[in-house]
């Protein structure tokens, strides 16, 4: 595969924030159903998937400035929804 390109990182970096609004949405719910649980799970497991790409050498991750506060409460919120 080649290199993401500084544009392709951008997208895909902004496309994370689409997982965030979920989790959040899914975690202000009192409770969730199978589905939803199913969703949460999904878009949890693609904001930790997408935080760890690496450039091709394997070793180098393709985020530079890119602030994953946001991301990283959404990771934080849905794991612990999932979990209790």
């Amino acid at each position: 595969m080649a290199e993401r390109t500084t544009a392709e990182v951008a997208q895909t970096f902004s496309a994370a924030g689409d997982s965030v609004t979920v989790i959040n949405a899914e975690v202000s719910k009192s409770s969730l159903n199978a589905e939803e649980k199913d969703t949460l799970k999904r878009n949890v497991e693609h904001l930790e998937t997408i935080k760890a790409y690496k450039k091709e050498d394997g070793s180098t991750s393709i985020w530079t400035t890119e602030s994953f506060t946001a991301i990283d409460a959404a990771i934080t919120a849905g794991n612990s929804k999932l979990s209790g």
